[in-house]
């Protein structure tokens, strides 16, 4: 018995170590084969600029102006001040809350409790860090209690409401 099991461990040991069959269809003469690109690769229209004479654009189809400017301010401090109430109730921390947002983040704020936000009060106004040729998102800075919270938001048109997309807390 201890022959056979010697026998069979040595066939598993050799057979172990060599190589695997070859699956290819045909077999390769080694040093033979090259890669050959289909097409020249090129980052310009025939080593020529793109946009020749072209100008970028003043803004990303929406212009920035004051009442834009104090309609974000004015929903990242409303945001901000509904998400900073850890004794609230949760069910109704988060319908308040969800106002604000866009699907995504309602989605990401779903399983949030309010209980474990630090921040228990907002402190000031907010101010914006604006893109002035992006007019369909900023970023707005709201001081709480707990420290400033970096609110993301966006809109998809000039009418449409200001959206919070993401909170930051306080680093």
């Amino acid at each position: 018995m201890k022959l056979a099991l010697t026998v069979l461990a040595a066939a598993l040991l050799c057979t172990s170590c060599a190589p695997a069959a070859d699956t290819r269809s045909t077999p390769e003469t080694p040093g033979t084969h090259t890669a050959a690109a289909s097409a020249p690769v090129s980052l310009s229209a025939g080593g020529q600029p793109q946009a020749p004479g072209g100008t970028v654009p003043p803004t990303l189809g929406i212009a920035w102006d004051e009442d834009s400017k104090k309609a974000a301010a004015g929903v990242a401090s409303r945001a901000m001040a509904d998400f900073a109430r850890p004794a609230s109730e949760a069910t109704r921390w988060a319908n308040d809350f969800a106002r604000w947002l866009t699907p995504q983040a309602t989605a990401a704020y779903s399983a949030v409790d309010p209980a474990n936000i630090p921040a228990a009060r907002v402190t000031g106004p907010a101010t914006l860090d604006v893109d002035e040729t992006n007019g369909y998102g900023v970023i707005a800075t709201v001081p709480t209690d707990a420290g400033p919270y970096r609110v993301h938001l966006l809109r998809t048109s000039r009418d449409s409401p200001w959206k919070v997309n993401r909170l930051t807390p306080p680093a």
